[in-house]
């Protein structure tokens, strides 16, 4: 992965990636959560189609199912 990348916001990496093919996964607790703050970069893969990216939200707090 660019070290340039590494926690940058997700919009941010994306305008740097630019046209290329990329798929999007978005990491999340099992369980009743919700992501706070930015989406950020964790990492970045070649794959035979693009780039995966792999992000994840500053904060996680838990949802009470009340």
């Amino acid at each position: 992965m660019d070290p340039q990348l590494a926690l940058m916001p997700e919009v941010q990496a994306r305008r740097l990636l630019g046209d290329r093919c990329l798929r999007t996964h978005v990491v999340r607790p099992f369980g009743a959560w919700v992501g706070v703050g930015k989406l950020r970069v964790i990492d970045v893969r070649a794959v035979e189609s693009g780039l995966e990216l792999l992000a994840g939200y500053e904060r996680y707090d838990r949802v009470d199912a009340t």
